[in-house]
């Protein structure tokens, strides 16, 4: 059975065009950036001729329409510069993940061809010169600091001073007729897979790919023309790349960019935002650190927050199914508002309308607990391959647990093992250069194969797990992991959790402890310990840290349990190779690195059911 989203509701586009008909909004404060502690608006008026002059620059340096440009920073005002220049320049961007190292960013170069490449600062031109040599394409390295520096033939401002010295009104002219002659189909990006198995594969998305994202989201998610939206997740992600980049900008919402991830917090509280888009982590942590606040309070604070929870879950109940609390619940929830819930709308800046939740599954609980607590999560679904929207909740639809219903123009469909199939504008060009893997993800009639599985509940999607991560016991049962790692993480005890058990007699986990947490807890049990590798050490220890997990997993089949725990002492890392770029774990190398570990807690499977 296929599940749609109805029709598209716009014919096809190009992100050209969006962006010239975006301009029209003339916002003073388009963008938004941080200048020595306080933001600074950019107008609309000067984005379009930043991106003209800069667009101009890159022709001068001798670079051809259909070539290729990377893009290798953080967030701020250059990149969004710098990707539209290279749209109405008629050029295929490629972004690459501030957090790369040299020799996974030199792949990218080299499988894409790319011609050039704008850097952040000296620390990303550094990476790029290690490898420089390797890198048989790559003519020009462009930096968005203000002067120049090691590792850096130009500046942006550079490039940009060369596109002003031809900016004449028959040059606008035709600037902006051959950014409109850009085609549906041509393609706009190439964006590289994380890859938790293999090498990274190049995305090939089109104009309109993105653009049918775009202004399906317009109509799904109500905007104001007031709205502001903090950018903090990496630019090079589909999901910020679309949604608080392109989206925001169509829809005339104010991008303010965080200083830094750690900043975000200060940020939030300076930006006001009504709109942030986050993955699961950050909604972990609020949670996480609300509880800690609760339970480290006195005896008087622990009870009202627990009430002021328990009101919240009743008036949330009601509120989702369809009905509106009255009389003393409605009272209770009023105060519960005002003793606790208020605090966190706070540190929000106050005015937060909706947070969007994607790139991972969010935890039903949390989900749940930030709605009782008057915000609203939309979580969402979709690949980079979908560019990336399949379903979203929105506040005309919305059910905790699932991922939503399809987007406008799209078309769903669970094949018989399980496995989510979409199919519409929104699906990739293919793999560059791997038309073999564009074959085995894209089927003849056209449907994309997520390799997630899942299942339609009343028109809404919900996510199972992913297919390759599915473990299959020496038994034969399935365990599906993800439910029961995102549920570890939210203890506040946990940081990490990843479960093991494939061709084994049983599933155990590996989690690796909040510190904050544990050392707290620690001190208040007189433990003594000089490194953390000697607190790991103690039975007392283990035994807490078995008890908060086996706390969280009541209610699991007993075949799906962990009847074991390994505790590991550092925090997986994109460095190490543990986490791909969007933070997702390598299980094959979680697998392959704690193999000794791994393999203690199966010493004695005698305990195995």
């Amino acid at each position: 059975m296929i599940s749609s989203g109805g029709p598209r509701n716009t014919p096809p586009g190009t992100l050209t065009r969006l962006f010239f008909g975006a301009l029209a909004h003339n916002k003073p404060d388009a963008l938004q950036v941080k200048v020595k502690g306080a933001y600074t608006p950019i107008s609309s008026r000067t984005v379009g001729e930043r991106v003209r002059r800069v667009a101009l620059g890159l022709q001068e340096l001798g670079i051809q329409a259909g070539e290729r440009v990377a893009i290798f920073s953080e967030n701020r005002p250059e990149w969004a510069i710098a990707d539209y220049a290279c749209l109405t320049a008629s050029l295929t961007d490629v972004p690459l993940y501030p957090n790369l190292p040299p020799e996974q960013a030199a792949y990218i170069l080299n499988d894409s061809g790319a011609v050039a490449i704008f850097v952040s600062d000296a620390t990303q031109a550094a990476k790029i010169a290690q490898v420089r040599d390797h890198c048989t394409r790559l003519r020009h390295v462009i930096t968005f600091a203000a002067s120049r520096h090691e590792g850096a033939d130009f500046t942006l401002a550079d490039v940009e001073q060369r596109g002003t010295a031809v900016d004449d009104e028959a040059r606008r002219t035709r600037y902006r007729r051959e950014a409109l002659e850009v085609q549906p189909d041509d393609v706009a990006t190439l964006i590289y897979t994380s890859g938790t198995t293999g090498e990274p594969k190049g995305v090939m998305l089109t104009h309109d790919n993105l653009y049918s994202n775009v202004m399906t989201s317009a109509v799904q998610i109500p905007f104001e023309g007031k709205d502001v939206c903090l950018s903090f997740l990496p630019l090079s992600h589909i999901f910020e790349r679309m949604a608080g980049h392109y989206l925001m900008f169509q829809v005339g919402c104010s991008i303010a960019y965080a200083e830094s991830m750690d900043t975000v917090p200060i940020d939030m509280q300076t930006v006001r935002p009504t709109i942030v888009l986050s993955v699961p982590r950050l909604y972990e942590k609020m949670y996480a650190r609300v509880l800690e606040n609760a339970l480290s309070g006195g005896a008087v604070k622990k009870r009202i927050f627990f009430w002021a929870r328990a009101v919240a879950e009743r008036w949330a109940e009601e509120k989702l199914a369809g009905r509106t609390p009255r009389g003393f619940l409605a009272l209770q929830y009023r105060i519960a508002q005002r003793l606790v819930f208020s605090k966190l709308q706070q540190r929000t800046g106050g005015r937060l309308r909706y947070f969007v939740s994607g790139g991972a599954p969010l935890a039903p609980e949390i989900n749940k607990f930030f709605y009782a607590a008057g915000l609203v999560i939309l979580e969402g679904y979709g690949l980079t391959e979908t560019s990336p929207v399949i379903s979203v909740n929105t506040p005309a639809a919305f059910r905790i647990g699932t991922v939503g219903t399809p987007m406008h123009g799209v078309e769903v469909m669970i094949a018989p093992d399980g496995e989510i199939l979409t199919r519409g504008p929104h699906v990739m060009k293919g793999y560059y250069n791997k038309p073999e893997a564009t074959r085995e993800a894209i089927d003849s009639e056209g449907w994309f194969h997520t390799g997630d599985i899942g299942e339609m509940r009343d028109g809404f999607l919900a996510i199972t797990d992913r297919k390759k991560d599915i473990i299959v016991t020496a038994g034969g049962k399935n365990i599906a992991p993800q439910p029961i790692e995102n549920t570890l993480k939210t203890n506040k005890y946990i940081s990490q959790a990843v479960v093991i058990g494939d061709k084994r007699k049983f599933p155990v986990v590996l989690v690796v402890p909040n510190w904050e947490q544990l050392e707290k807890w620690a001190r208040i049990k007189n433990l003594l310990w000089t490194d953390r590798s000697q607190l790991l050490e103690m039975p007392i220890v283990h035994a807490k840290l078995e008890k908060e997990v086996y706390g969280k997993l009541q209610g699991l089949a007993k075949y799906e349990t962990p009847k074991k725990v390994g505790i590991l002492e550092h925090d997986f890392s994109v460095e190490r190779g543990e986490l791909t770029p969007t933070l997702k774990v390598k299980r094959r190398v979680i697998d392959k690195t704690y193999r000794d570990v791994i393999d203690r807690l199966y010493e004695d499977e005698s305990v195995a059911a």
